[in-house]
């Protein structure tokens, strides 16, 4: 089925509209397995039914991972092989509507507690501090730290757009620190030297491992952090439409997500059972 060059034409097809290195890696690595499902028993993929794939779909039981396969096959038929017809019948499952379970500040801070490696405690102070993605940490350069406006700026994130976030005084002197330290020239993360990045999946490592050292029993993963860092600002007082503009969600009913795991909200509602003499 010449499973590789289908997989290319994908790739550049993203590469040319400027999707994140990410979601490009994303996309091919689900059309690769489903190119590789049905090899063999077709010759080309035009000639995979509709009926197929939408068997092929209902392999994924949790809606968000379905949703993204469904996203890259569509994307693949439809702007490489201009097959549009082809997913006329196909729906998007609805989105999974699970509330993340978030740790609460006496955990981050347990997680700072714990924390002995320098490079570690800066890449948990980032995170938590401005609510970043995982990607967004990694391509951190220190050209895009601004202290003259204390704002750090997060260039060609998710969707390819630019905001800024505040920089907390708090971590400048840990900022300058791990910089005698460590001495990175362009990246505030450094891998292996400093003409590597350092990978996402050391970043979730570090997350896990802290986790573990502070005693915590809740599953915790680099995107959690920047769900605590929102769901804290909501508690305390920040207002909503300001977070929207630091996590950089294009509507503010994502943000409002954080409403509803905040605890502190939901511990002030009174109960019909204080009226009741038990």
């Amino acid at each position: 089925m010449e499973i590789p060059n289908n997989v290319l034409r994908l790739r550049k097809y993203m590469e040319f509209r400027k999707y994140s290195q990410n979601s490009i890696e994303n996309y091919c690595s689900s059309l690769n397995k489903f190119l590789s499902f049905f090899d063999g028993k077709y010759t080309e993929p035009i000639k995979i039914p509709s009926s197929a794939i939408i068997e092929y779909l209902s392999r994924y039981k949790e809606p968000n991972s379905l949703s993204g396969a469904l996203s890259s096959i569509k994307m693949f038929y439809e702007k490489c092989l201009n097959q549009v017809c082809k997913f006329d019948k196909i729906e998007r499952p609805k989105k999974s509507k699970k509330l993340p379970i978030v740790l609460s500040q006496d955990e981050v801070e347990r997680m700072f507690k714990v924390c002995e490696n320098l490079k570690h405690k800066v890449i948990l102070a980032i995170l938590y501090s401005c609510g970043l993605r995982v990607s967004e940490l990694i391509n951190l350069k220190w050209k895009d730290i601004d202290r003259s406006r204390m704002i750090i700026n997060i260039v060609q994130a998710k969707g390819n757009k630019d905001r800024q976030v505040m920089l907390s005084p708090e971590l400048i002197p840990l900022l300058e620190k791990y910089y005698h330290q460590y001495h990175s020239k362009i990246y505030v993360l450094n891998g292996q030297n400093d003409s590597f990045q350092y990978s996402d999946r050391s970043v979730c490592e570090v997350m896990k491992q802290l986790a573990k050292k502070a005693g915590i029993r809740k599953r915790v993963y680099t995107h959690l952090i920047r769900h605590c860092s929102f769901t804290h600002m909501v508690e305390q007082g920040t207002d909503i439409n300001l977070i929207q503009r630091l996590a950089g969600h294009s509507n503010v009913k994502t943000t409002a997500i954080y409403m509803h795991i905040s605890d502190s909200l939901i511990s002030k509602i009174r109960s019909p059972l204080s009226s009741i003499k038990m």
